[in-house]
């Protein structure tokens, strides 16, 4: 079992003019802040986008690794446009240059939710279908649904119509502790619930109120979910990303202090040294 910690760049694309493209930068402040991993949003890689060797040459110079590649899509229709289906394989393509790096999917939520079933419809085949080019070409895929009030897969009956449609021959989950308690859901009970379809993991922390903060400053148990992937023997990444308003003006002040909680409390969960302290 490896269960290695990482960071997705949505902490600086909340401020995205600053950092896209800024990959050495970027990379720099997540080495210091002790992760081992690397997943960028696709719209956050600027040059990088044209040739996956210069991401590889800076991941090597920074020992670190590309768990994944975020790919975001509308699927307003019940089948992929063409832009969509060109991107799709575009950045399984990329993909194929970094040995076990996955495909994270994520829907692209609307301003609000009408005409919501219909919408439901049209994202599970738009998922299923960049899932099968994603897994046609041997590269593993997983979907991340989201909490803002336009997203289509919020709350636990959008869950279940999610999960009840999803092709999982092709394509995991990739559940964030966040947004699942945004949704109004209970984290540690839905890793449990999916945890079969778990494929790739968020962690991000939020208070009762609903506002994003740093780790372990919120409600999220995120240590029982480390015990619980770490005791069922997960094999991935988690990947740590904040988006409180305080991130979004100090990303790499705050992915450092992120890394300070992890490397603390989780790593140590994750390779079972907590594990006897535990049980006494």
């Amino acid at each position: 079992m490896t269960l290695k910690f990482g960071c997705q760049t949505y902490t600086w694309q909340m401020s995205h003019d600053r950092y896209v493209g800024k990959i050495p930068h970027i990379l720099d402040v997540i080495r210091r802040a002790g992760f081992r991993g690397f997943e960028p949003q696709v719209n956050m890689l600027g040059e990088y986008n044209r040739d996956p060797g210069l991401l590889r040459q800076e991941l090597d110079e920074h020992q670190l690794t590309l768990g994944a590649i975020g790919l975001t899509q509308a699927w307003l229709r019940p089948h992929l446009t063409e832009d969509e289906q060109t991107e799709a394989h575009r950045v399984v393509e990329y993909l194929k240059a970094f040995s076990g790096a996955k495909l994270i999917l994520g829907h692209a939520p609307g301003k609000d939710r009408k005409n919501l079933e219909q919408r439901q419809r049209n994202a599970i085949a738009g998922i299923n279908e960049v899932a099968r080019i994603a897994m046609d070409n041997g590269i593993p895929c997983a979907f991340h649904p989201n909490s803002p009030d336009g997203s289509v897969f919020r709350d636990q009956e959008d869950y279940e119509v999610l999960f009840e449609g999803l092709n999982s021959s092709v394509c995991g989950y990739a559940p964030d502790s966040g947004h699942i308690t945004n949704g109004g859901m209970d984290a540690v009970e839905i890793f449990n619930t999916y945890r079969t379809l778990i494929r790739h993991i968020h962690f991000k922390d939020i208070t009762a109120n609903g506002e994003w903060t740093v780790m372990g400053q919120g409600v999220i148990d995120h240590p029982a979910i480390v015990r619980m992937l770490r005791d069922t023997g997960y094999d991935g990444w988690v990947m740590v990303e904040e988006e409180s308003t305080r991130a979004e003006s100090q990303p790499d002040e705050v992915t450092l202090e992120n890394g300070q909680y992890v490397c603390k409390w989780l790593v140590p969960l994750a390779s079972g040294a907590r594990k006897t302290e535990e049980a006494e």
